[in-house]
């Protein structure tokens, strides 16, 4: 049987990339896409500038301002980012359908069945993005997803530092188990730190060291996942790359800039995430009968209720009142929240006609939720708010 060609493409600290499209200034400085330092703010993405001084992705802004003191901040954009993204994923689907896209800024794609060599495949894709997005992009070239991965990793972090990396690194194959060899155990999918300590202490330091080890052994000391890191070790992964992700729950959450008691602005915060979850149901065609709440309190402790309905639905107005209801359950009053959340899941597809349980009331609601679907596609989620959301925006 012929090897597979798998790419893995990630595009290079992506909303920056986005954002110095919009703002030219930004090429070269050192700056950070994410919230303000006295709100809590994180670093969704920083620029390679920035990356010198040692800032990175998920750290907490304040954090970054100290380390950068001339840190530029730039507020997220993520209508952009999706946009982008979605030409990004053209251009992929229009190498091949064997497309997996894992998040915003990175997929995976099969070309195996494509008479050019991967390599070639890269290149082109690379060229073709940067021509006609102007955005900077990485690739892997191996023979399974794993090395892929792994192969776009390497290749960044060989790239010369300053500027983005546009690097492709490639695998040829029979050598995935040498690639493999010197690289640290934790570059394998599945160890985190604890692992590794486990690893450390038996003396497996480097990927070669696992791949030495007996796979029998490696499953007596950790059960199924020994098994699967010892596989991993000597390079192997027949996971398919897999063309759709079937979407398993919508869900939207807020974290608050400072913590809140009141009940009543937090179900008015519960009621914007359930409309926006409601208009994303109905834009994937979708009703789910579990409705979940998520709210984490000042000490970080996060707890989530849910319940299931009789009738899955994708009406606003009935995730509100369920998750109000959970709310309403499960807070104690007064108590201090830092982050508030709405998701459904309990999929199956919706009826392009109402149902029974649309007549009446509910089809007037289904009419008047498309009509404002309609407005939102049109001009933003921001173009309707509720009456009540106009008592946060004057407090």
């Amino acid at each position: 049987m012929k090897p597979r060609k798998i790419l893995h493409l990630d595009l290079d600290a992506f909303f920056c990339a986005v954002e110095e499209q919009h703002d030219p200034s930004l090429r070269g400085v050192a700056f950070a896409v994410g919230g303000q330092p006295d709100q809590r703010g994180v670093v969704a993405s920083c620029s390679y500038a920035a990356r010198r001084f040692g800032v990175r992705s998920a750290l907490p802004m304040a954090q970054a301002v100290r380390l950068c003191p001339g840190l530029r901040i730039v507020s997220s954009h993520f209508d952009r980012y999706g946009q982008a993204s979605s030409r990004v994923m053209a251009i992929l689907h229009d190498l091949t359908p064997f497309v997996e896209q894992i998040s915003i800024d990175e997929a995976f794609l099969d070309v195996t069945l494509l008479p050019e060599l991967a390599g070639v495949l890269a290149r082109r894709l690379q060229a073709a993005i940067r021509d006609q997005l102007d955005l900077p992009c990485s690739l892997g070239v191996a023979t399974n997803k794993l090395l892929a991965k792994i192969a776009t990793n390497r290749g960044k972090d060989s790239a010369p530092r300053g500027d983005y990396p546009n690097a492709i690194q490639i695998v040829p194959p029979g050598q995935e188990a040498a690639f493999l060899a010197p690289l640290p155990v934790r570059e394998l999918w599945g160890v985190g730190p604890k692992t590794a300590e486990q690893l450390a202490r038996l003396g497996i330091v480097t990927i070669g060291d696992l791949a030495r080890r007996p796979a029998d052994e490696m499953a007596r000391r950790f059960g199924k996942t020994g098994a699967e890191l010892a596989e991993r070790a000597r390079g192997i992964d027949e996971r398919p790359v897999e063309p759709e992700s079937e979407t398993k729950s919508v869900s939207r959450e807020t974290t608050f800039t400072r913590d809140v008691r009141d009940g009543a602005a937090l179900k008015r915060t519960l009621r914007t995430l359930s409309d926006e979850v409601g208009h994303r149901l109905r834009k994937e065609g979708l009703r789910g009968s579990t409705i979940k709440i998520k709210l984490r309190w000042d000490d970080f402790t996060t707890l989530t209720r849910q319940t299931t309905l009789e009738q899955p639905t994708q009406h606003d107005s009935t995730i509100y009142d369920t998750a109000a209801a959970l709310f309403e359950k499960h807070w104690p009053k007064g108590r201090p929240v830092r982050l508030i959340g709405v998701g459904v899941s309990g999929f199956e597809e919706a009826e392009t006609q109402m149902g029974l349980w649309d007549a009446g009331a509910q089809a007037e609601q289904t009419r008047l939720e498309s009509a404002l679907d309609a407005l939102k596609e049109r001009f933003g989620d921001r173009i309707i708010r509720r009456g009540s959301d106009l008592l946060d925006s004057d407090s």
